[in-house]
């Protein structure tokens, strides 16, 4: 049984009907309320529910065909012209049924006319107010489902991105770790067992832990140990790699694959295009939900790192995305070397920090209220 929430009650079409009787209750004690000082409350409401009929037969037609067929697809000059028209019939409406319905019913209830002629604006401004506001109903509906649509296409798109992202970390390293396994197992090193396991836990946490919109970030510090490990053993002691973490990494979450992908590319762009011997440091900084990495590593001075690689290109996307305000990134050439600076927010500990990526948000019904 579905829990009852202002969001459900807004959009489902379980409470449609439910929505109706609230709008049309809300407009009747809106305008008693206006009206009682001049008619009286009673007769106010007496006044109120007489008028409903041309009321509900002004604002329905405006709700229901004129704003979702014209407005709400962009044609503003089609829908202006027929808002003008509707505004010219509403007039008519209200003289009309006046004269032909509202009257005799006074007069068949024996209640005093109302002033000649003060009752025809007032009147006709209440239709119009009605079928404003229910209007501006639709209209906010409509705003509110567009923009769910929006995030949830920007969900979809980031996510289809990290998948991409995982199959791009996925073909040159695991070719080379691979060849790696085969010379050591050739060789019957004893570390041939420990590179297995380490590649194995690198593949599953980008097929399976990926998954998950947050992942721990000792998680994520894991794997990048784990890459620098496996990388390690094809440079051998061509390379120098510094690592250094201070601070407490447990307990606290972070977007997956926002660190690897600075590492991968220091590796793949860096170190691997340089003559001499290349150089690595990693340095991360946690303290209470903030963590600062810095990622540096030499290169080619004559060759550019790439800044603006897919792989990177998703990275921005995803802090800008997932992390709002709440980043910042700072990438720099300096000839020789390339430094990577990225400071992000953190999340403490929480009770389902695994998160569906491709939870649905609840679409808004075509009922216009």
């Amino acid at each position: 049984m579905k829990t009852f929430t202002i969001n459900n009650f807004i959009f489902s079409s379980r409470y449609r009907v439910w929505r109706h009787i609230a709008f049309w209750l809300a407009n009747i004690i809106f305008i008693v309320l206006l009206y009682s000082p001049i008619l009286g409350v009673w007769r106010s409401v007496i006044h109120n529910c007489i008028w409903l009929p041309p009321r509900f037969l002004y604002t329905y037609p405006l709700i229901l065909w004129f704003i979702p067929k014209y407005l709400l697809k962009n044609k503003y000059v089609i829908f202006s012209f027929l808002a003008i028209l509707w505004g010219i019939g509403g007039w008519l409406l209200n003289v009309y049924f006046r004269q032909y319905l509202f009257n005799p019913i006074q007069e068949f209830l024996n209640l005093p006319p109302i002033v000649q002629g003060s009752g025809q604006p007032g009147s006709y401004l209440v239709l119009v107010i009605t079928a404003t506001f229910a209007s501006m109903i639709v209209v906010f509906k409509y705003w509110i489902k567009t923009q769910r649509q929006w995030m949830q296409a920007e969900k979809d798109k980031i996510t289809a991105e990290l998948q991409l992202l995982k199959a791009q970390v996925h073909p040159h390293f695991l070719f080379n770790t691979l060849n790696n396994i085969y010379s050591f197992s050739l060789e019957n090193s004893p570390k041939t067992p420990g590179l297995i396991l380490k590649l194995s836990s690198l593949l599953s946490y980008m097929l399976y832990d990926c998954k998950a919109e947050e992942v721990l970030l000792e998680k994520e510090v894991e794997i990048m140990k784990n890459y620098i490990d496996l990388e390690k053993e094809r440079y051998g002691n061509k390379i120098e790699i510094s690592w250094n973490i201070e601070g407490e990494i447990k307990d606290k979450y972070i977007a997956p694959l926002l660190l690897l992908p600075f590492l991968e590319n220091a590796f793949k762009h860096g170190t691997s295009e340089q003559l001499e011997k290349p150089w690595l440091s990693v340095d991360m900084s946690v303290k209470q939900d903030v963590v600062r990495c810095k990622i540096a590593n030499s290169k080619n001075e004559f060759v550019p790192l790439s800044k603006n690689g897919i792989g990177i290109q998703n990275v921005k996307k995803r802090l800008e995305f997932l992390y709002p305000g709440k980043y910042e990134l700072k990438m720099n050439d300096e000839g020789n070397f390339f430094v990577v600076s990225l400071l992000v927010e953190l999340k403490i500990k929480k009770n389902n920090p695994v998160i569906s990526s491709h939870a649905k948000l609840q679409a808004a019904e075509n009922d216009p209220l």
